[in-house]
């Protein structure tokens, strides 16, 4: 039950807006609000039924879908927390233009395609039967079914455009495209740096600080290939892209399959497939106000793409640039900070919650604890300041509520989720 659409979109950082939407009928609005409610309670079973009949019946979406993610419930709730906005906002699909970005440039990344749409529409009215049982009446489905279509005509127009763009970018291409891996440096105990160059040796398209890759592996003893995205961890305009990899080790989680096999299998002069950047979480150059980059652990990656390209186009924008781990044994990418930051108008601060005896003798470290919102007020700049932030949720949680009892305002806060969205209020 296709819908015409007319979307403002604006290249491929992101849609502007949904003006132009064939709009549906005030009943079908009226029972899908109605069921608000009812999604709010069983969202989260419904995904989570939908992923199994989906996969069950589509094995081969698993070449596509992060495995880790299904495993630990992430995107199930990921997906419950989408299907409960749409139905709250399906009069005024204006307020879930944010969603439809993160979401989009993801479905790029991925290789989500059109073909995928109908297989997910059908196995999710099939779990929204499935869940509700009798309570899921015809009309109930019928109105989820043309809202369904109306949501998934939103995401093939939009995504179609973002093909468009990457492809027909200045050195583009589509889909994957196998890159080499130029130089493997290990930045800690637990993050190590690939540096990958096209295997064509053509020319790199340019990126916005802040953005990702993802890689596609074929790993033996896997039934499925596993793909991954990560975040771009240098400026752009250099013949290579470097991703910064942590090694996900399990203490509540399994091992991660993808990070493990780089990490020990992966060497310099082998080859990977990459997709070109996306992503809508990157920074905002045409500003020349105070900036705040602040991360937690491996969060620091996308910040550093930042900090290289602050520099070298703004070099005197007032920065300050906060880094939160563990110790100096784990803190990554140390030394580049350090010597960046001599270039520009940048004041860094390191955060270590459990420094050694070596990193207090070294002075490794500038202050011992935690980010709080005490030593937040006392020493950045809170009026007309940008703030960027990523890393642990509950790192970007205590970051978040911080910076809002502060003061300040959304516009001005930026943050980045590693996997699947989440809620940081």
């Amino acid at each position: 039950m296709p819908f015409p659409y007319n979307y403002g979109v604006n290249s491929e950082k992101h849609v502007t807006s949904t003006k132009g939407v064939a709009e549906m009928d005030s009943k079908t609005i009226e029972i899908i609000k109605s069921t608000v409610p009812v999604l709010e309670q069983h969202g989260e079973k419904i995904t989570t039924v939908f992923y199994q009949q989906m996969f069950e019946a589509h094995p081969e979406l698993l070449n596509i879908f992060n495995h880790a993610n299904q495993k630990q419930g992430r995107q199930q709730k990921a997906l419950a927390s989408t299907v409960y906005a749409a139905a709250q906002y399906i009069d005024n699909l204006e307020a879930i233009v944010p969603v439809v970005t993160q979401i989009a440039h993801k479905h790029r990344s991925l290789g989500i395609k059109p073909e995928h749409y109908p297989i997910v529409g059908e196995h999710l009215l099939g779990a929204i039967k499935t869940v509700l049982g009798q309570a899921a009446t015809d009309e109930i489905l019928d109105a989820w079914e043309q809202a369904y279509n109306t949501i998934a005509d939103v995401f093939i127009s939009v995504e179609a455009q973002m093909y468009q763009d990457a492809k027909n970018q200045h050195g583009g291409w589509d889909g994957f495209k196998s890159f080499v891996v130029d130089r493997k440096v290990v930045e800690s105990e637990v993050i190590t740096s690939f540096y990958l160059k096209p295997e064509d040796k053509q020319m790199l398209p340019s990126f916005e600080a802040g953005q990702y890759i993802s890689v596609k592996l074929e790993i033996e003893e896997e039934k499925f290939t596993h793909i991954r995205q990560y975040s771009l961890s240098d400026a752009a305009g250099k013949d290579y892209y470097r991703i910064s990899v942590k090694r996900e080790t399990g203490n509540e989680t399994p091992d991660g399959i993808v990070s493990n096999y780089l990490h020990e299998k992966m060497n310099e002069g082998d080859t990977i497939q990459v997709s070109a950047p996306a992503g809508d979480f990157y920074l905002d150059t045409g500003k020349d106000t105070p900036l705040v980059l602040l991360s937690g652990g491996v969060g620091l990656t996308p910040m550093m793409s930042m900090l290289n390209t602050v520099v070298d186009l703004q070099p005197e924008r007032p920065v300050t640039f906060i880094h939160a781990t563990g110790n100096g044994r784990v803190h990554a990418l140390r030394d580049e900070v350090k010597r960046v930051a001599e270039k520009g108008n940048v004041n860094v601060v390191f955060f270590y919650d459990s420094p050694t005896e070596e990193d207090r003798e070294t002075q490794a470290f500038d202050i011992e604890g935690f980010v709080t919102k005490e030593w937040l007020r006392e020493n950045v700049p809170h009026n007309d300041t940008s703030f960027y932030f990523c890393g642990p949720v509950p790192f970007m949680k205590s970051v978040n509520a911080s910076l809002k009892s502060l003061g300040v305002t959304d516009k001005n806060i930026h943050f980045e989720f590693f996997g699947p969205m989440g809620s940081l209020e």
